[in-house]
């Protein structure tokens, strides 16, 4: 996630302090990424020394009120023109936790499957709940739905997985079952005279 692109975006809609960036951010996407407001004027920090935003002064409460230059508005309408990039997938820490989880030895992995699956299906069901809210056409709206929407995509999509890594995990162990069995002793084969086998074609 882009904090950085999104506050550039959202200064777009004209200037802004950092509590009403952070509100409105949080308001756009339902609440699902909350900002720590330190971490917005880190960021807001970082975009005017790159001179994608400069300072107006304060207003009349004493907050710093920002507006975006020309070189932030370039960099938003790139940012909204190009697809997000999947060469360098983001860490997911439940793909590394089961990939460590195979290879620790002791651990039940079977275990840390269900007890994601369980979480995640959780987590589904009130997705489920919020989405049969009703939910108008009005751009706030919309934009909490589409994050929605999403989050029950990732969800559904995770439990797939869940399944499908069970799955390869009782395969590869009936595979290892398999091979470490004993292997059943072959009757021998009584030999065949070279005049048996010209009377057999015959």
């Amino acid at each position: 996630m882009s904090v950085r692109n999104a506050l550039l975006a959202l200064l777009e809609q004209g200037p802004r302090y950092g509590y009403q960036l952070r509100a409105e951010f949080e308001d756009r996407t339902g609440g699902t990424w909350p900002l720590n407001v330190g971490q917005v004027y880190t960021t807001l920090n970082r975009l005017e020394r790159d001179g994608l935003v400069e300072g107006r002064g304060e207003d009349g409460d004493g907050h710093v009120v920002y507006s975006v230059t020309t070189a932030g508005r370039d960099e938003v309408a790139a940012w909204f023109g190009s697809p997000v990039s999947r060469t360098q997938p983001p860490r997911e820490e439940l793909a590394i936790k089961l990939a460590l989880a195979v290879t620790v030895p002791g651990v039940d992995v079977g275990a840390v499957i269900q007890q994601q699956r369980s979480a995640t299906m959780a987590a589904l069901q009130d997705y489920t709940r919020l989405k049969r809210r009703a939910t108008g056409d009005e751009p706030g709206e919309l934009a909490w739905g589409l994050v929605l929407d999403s989050l029950v995509f990732t969800a559904e999509a995770e439990i797939r997985w869940l399944d499908h890594c069970e799955a390869r995990l009782r395969r590869a162990a009936h595979d290892r079952r398999t091979t470490s069995s004993p292997v059943e002793p072959v009757s021998p084969v009584e030999p065949v005279e070279p005049a048996e086998i010209t009377e057999a074609h015959r």
